[in-house]
């Protein structure tokens, strides 16, 4: 059935999170990290790639085919052949068949019609490994179009112009760019009647020390919620908030902050550890959910100043946030914050987290496990050790003290055996009684006659983008488990995708735990 001309058409999907956080042209491709990609690839400095993000606070932050259609940025009111342009920009087959749609159509492009070409550029970049060469007559077309129309862009459009530059690879001192950054210039000068200033790319002059917060904040909460680590743009981030420091409010720095953790990232800016002391001793008071934010992120990193720690722990600190709504994220911060001076700290000596005050830090499967459980290998590795070992000689999604949701569990006999869970006390005390006795983990495992070995699933998603790096969370969670005495025999996301079906996945288990010296069976009681 045809659908009535004028009527709306199919609703436009959802932004996705990539969308929601991308700048001017992120937005158009279906890999979150494909802009940031193209511009690493020119092996830009960190300055250079920053300069490229620069995004006026009040501007869009997604791109779109219903956005742009219905509310042209600087092109004038909406007509029936600029509808029918975005349509045949939509619907481009080819880079060359695009750019040609644009060049040769002068009379019916709009401002709006170049984020839509964006957007389809980088579909076709992303769906071809090495897309065909694009004619020269049509990038020269299609740069003449844009230094015609440019003077009636507006801000946000001209920089959608810029990053299309860069991906089609017009020269940083050739006209286009200079049009461009000459326009840029002027519609950003706090003083319209002086003279634009120099003609020389932005490319060439931005540093990180200065954009603004909102545009680094952006660029901060794309790299964690990717798992990006692209170490030169933590860098320019570490460097940004070490300049800024006494500009930076705590629920900035928060912001800033969190990719470090998340990315498992120790920047190498020597100033970032003593600006973060600095700022949590100035601002630690003002916002409480900022302050533990930040304490969070950096006991990811091993890194708990003493005075931040003084303070969160103090009974008027304590006493504020019981009474907010947000009291029991905090609690929850406090008790990990607590069990990682417990565990990491061990001559520290000034005030803790009542004993009260404490709560279950990750009772439940996180949310991404919980998102990803269809393609976890939880099932299929529960099966295998199902038919090996059996059912009663192991636990599965077991939370332990302090509250830790663990994986696969089992309960092994000094001699190696594997012992039915039920007849066991699965839990290691806590607080470990090598804290309590200033005895060390081993020597307290030597005297243990059963021993918590603890299976963990690494699947790909709690890795960097890299595959290689465990997240913060991740690596925090196996090594306080680790200093409490459980032993971990970890279950890489590689070697379990390798094994094809249930009979390679019980011989791969069965090679892993006899590994560790484990008997199971008749003979192995």
């Amino acid at each position: 059935m045809r659908r009535p001309r004028g009527s709306p058409g199919p609703r436009a999907p959802r932004p996705t999170e990539a969308a929601i956080c991308a700048g001017p042209g992120e937005s158009w491709s279906s890999s979150p990290n494909s802009m940031l990609r193209v511009l690493l690839s020119a092996q830009a400095s960190p300055a250079r790639l920053s300069g490229l993000l620069l995004i006026p606070p009040g501007q869009p932050c997604s791109l779109g085919p219903s956005k742009w259609g219905h509310r042209p940025l600087g092109g004038g009111p909406q007509a029936g052949p600029v509808q029918g342009l975005q349509r045949l920009l939509e619907q481009a087959r080819s880079p060359g068949e695009l750019l040609r749609w644009l060049g040769q159509n002068p009379t019916k492009v709009r401002a709006c019609h170049y984020p839509v070409a964006l957007r389809r550029l980088g579909q076709l970049l992303e769906s071809q490994p090495r897309p065909p060469p694009v004619e020269q007559t049509t990038l020269q077309d299609l740069s003449q179009l844009i230094i015609r129309n440019c003077p009636s862009f507006d801000i946000h459009t001209i920089h959608v112009c810029l990053h299309l530059a860069v991906l089609l690879g017009f020269p940083p001192d050739g006209p286009l760019w200079r049009a461009l950054e000459q326009e840029r210039q002027f519609r950003l000068s706090p003083k319209p009647s002086k003279p634009p200033p120099s003609l020389q790319p932005a490319l060439h002059e931005a540093r990180p020390e200065e954009l603004t917060p909102h545009v680094m904040v952006l660029l901060a909460q794309h790299l964690a919620r990717h798992r990006l680590r692209e170490p030169q743009l933590l860098e320019a981030i570490a460097h940004f908030l070490v300049v800024q420091e006494t500009q930076l409010s705590s629920k900035v720095v928060q912001k800033l902050v969190l990719p470090f953790g998340r990315l498992n990232y120790r920047p190498l800016e020597q100033q970032f550890m003593p600006c973060l002391e600095r700022i949590l001793a100035r601002e630690a008071g003002v916002s409480p959910l900022a302050t533990v934010n930040i304490l969070m992120s950096l006991c990811q990193l091993r890194c708990l100043p003493l005075r931040a720690l003084h303070f969160v722990f103090s009974p008027g600190f304590i006493n504020h946030v019981s009474g907010t709504p947000h009291a029991l994220i905090v609690r929850r911060y406090l008790s990990l914050l607590d069990t990682a001076v417990e565990l990491e700290l061990p001559g520290y000596e000034g005030p803790r987290l009542p004993r009260r005050q404490q709560v279950p830090i990750f009772p439940q499967l996180l949310t991404t496990d919980r998102a990803r459980c269809k393609y976890s290998h939880k099932d299929i590795v529960a099966e295998g050790l199902r038919q090996l070992l059996g059912e009663e000689k192991y636990r599965q999604d077991l939370t332990v003290p302090p509250g830790y949701c663990t994986d696969f569990l089992l309960c092994v006999s000094s001699s190696g055996a594997v012992l039915p869970v039920r007849t066991q006390d699965p839990f290691l005390p806590y607080p470990p009684r090598s804290c309590l006795l200033g005895q060390t983990a081993s020597s307290l495992t030597t005297r243990d006659p059963v021993q918590r070995v603890l299976l963990m699933l690494r699947e790909r998603w709690h890795f960097c983008r890299d595959g290689r790096v465990l997240l913060g969370s991740r690596a925090l969670r196996e090594r306080h488990l680790g200093l409490m005495g459980y032993q971990l025999l970890p279950l890489p996301f590689e070697e379990l995708e390798s094994q094809r079906g249930l009979p390679q996945l019980k011989s791969y288990l069965r090679q892993k735990l006899q590994a560790l010296g484990l008997r199971w069976g008749p003979e192995g009681g």
